[in-house]
């Protein structure tokens, strides 16, 4: 569906007048987004794998379906009938997507078309490398080991990163360093696939300085034009592939800057419609290399709440309704993973007010049903004078929360 025409007009939540928005994926970031949405006067629904995740908890109305089931994703996009559908996994029936656009069932956001590119790893970076041009790891996709082994040897070389090409952040991820790791790699990333066993990316090893998330906003202004804005770099810190802490603004030359603006307007103007995109690249000096690209808030984002006078989730639900958004930051801030750190259900936290005693500090509890070890259920977030100050605070406070079961 074309962008309206028209300003966009705000409705009351269960009423005829409402406008609908159904979140597919309603985890942590989808939460807040929702949040958002409501303090908008939005109506909305939640959607997800599991029952009472957390914007189940908050949405007007909530549904449990496998979202890569196409028929019953369907059946319920037709008896909710929503005015906009987004995306907030990868793991969804992107091609159903494409059809309700196409038929003007609902607006997708952005587009399905960045849905449906994103969903895999092969999608965005063939548009990106081979449509785009820009500049990337070298890469092959590969269907078996004796074909990762060949590319490796054909000019990938070592060290190399290999995933699958649609995996959850950091599952079936890892560095082969030499020879003597290719088959543990091979067998990982087929237990780590979203979908099981299948296709992977192996990419030659950049030598990077670090990397940022670019948080790129596609938004409507008042004069009814589309615009794009870029927020201060995101710097974060990963551990097996799965981001640990990250903080605002990441320092970096004026020219790798720019650089990182000319890449992500690129790959959003590519992809089109309105929303918050989060832009992954790999930085070195003043060379810029495109990572990946999640056309939804990202998890290293989560530092917004604390750091821009709009966070992420404030900017999706303003730019996705055709309204006017605002990237300014505030103070340096940082984010911080709270860990299950335990396998079991319905767990409670001990020592939040430890947490929270220091000035500038904040806690984020997600309200997920079941705790893994390794699982995200919280973060901390804090401000402070440089982006040191505040990195020390949200490390401090995470480390103070326990998880009791």
């Amino acid at each position: 569906m074309s962008a309206p025409a028209k300003p966009p007009v705000l409705g009351t939540p269960l009423s005829p007048r409402a406008v609908r928005v159904m979140l597919l994926g309603s985890g942590e970031l989808g939460k807040e987004v929702i949040i958002a949405l409501q303090q908008l006067g939005a109506e909305t629904i939640a959607v997800d794998r599991y029952a009472n995740a957390p914007g189940h908890q908050v949405a007007h109305r909530a549904h449990t379906v496998s979202m890569t089931d196409r028929d019953a994703l369907r059946r319920i996009v037709e008896m909710e009938q929503p005015d906009i559908i987004v995306p907030e996994i990868e793991a969804i029936a992107t091609d159903l997507l494409v059809e309700l656009e196409q038929e003007g069932a609902a607006r997708i956001t952005p587009t399905a078309k960045a849905a449906h590119l994103t969903m895999n790893r092969e999608g965005i970076r063939r548009l990106a490398a081979e449509a785009l041009g820009l500049p990337t790891s070298p890469y092959r996709f590969v269907d078996t080991q004796a074909a990762l082994q060949e590319a490796i040897d054909d000019g990938i070389g070592y060290p190399c990163v290999v995933k699958p090409v649609m995996s959850s952040s950091g599952k079936g991820q890892s560095i082969i360093r030499g020879p003597q790791d290719v088959a543990s790699a091979w067998k990982l990333s087929q237990e780590g696939g979203r979908v099981g066993s299948g296709r992977i990316i192996v990419e030659g090893f950049i030598d990077f300085d670090y990397e940022i998330t670019l948080l790129t906003v596609r938004s409507r202004n008042t004069a009814g034009e589309t615009v794009t804005q870029f927020c201060a770099p995101i710097g974060h810190r990963q551990v097996d592939g799965d981001y640990v802490e990250s903080w605002q603004p990441q320092p970096m030359s004026d020219a790798a800057l720019a650089r990182s603006r000319e890449i992500a307007l690129a790959v959003t103007n590519a992809l089109g419609g309105w929303g918050v995109f989060g832009v992954e690249l790999f930085v070195s000096g003043d060379q810029v290399w495109f990572s990946e690209v999640s056309p939804r808030p990202h998890d290293t984002g989560m530092v917004t709440m604390i750091s821009q006078d709009q966070s992420e989730f404030v900017l999706h639900a303003r730019a996705l309704l055709g309204l006017p958004v605002h990237v300014s930051l505030r103070r340096p801030g940082a984010s911080s993973v709270i860990y299950g750190g335990v396998d079991a259900q319905a767990v409670s936290f001990g020592n939040v007010d430890q947490a929270l005693s220091e000035p500038g500090v904040d806690i984020r509890l997600f309200g997920k049903p079941e705790s893994f070890v390794k699982r995200r259920m919280g973060v901390a977030l804090a401000a402070g004078d440089t982006v040191e100050e505040a990195r020390g605070k949200a490390n401090a406070a995470s480390a103070k929360v326990t998880v009791r079961t």
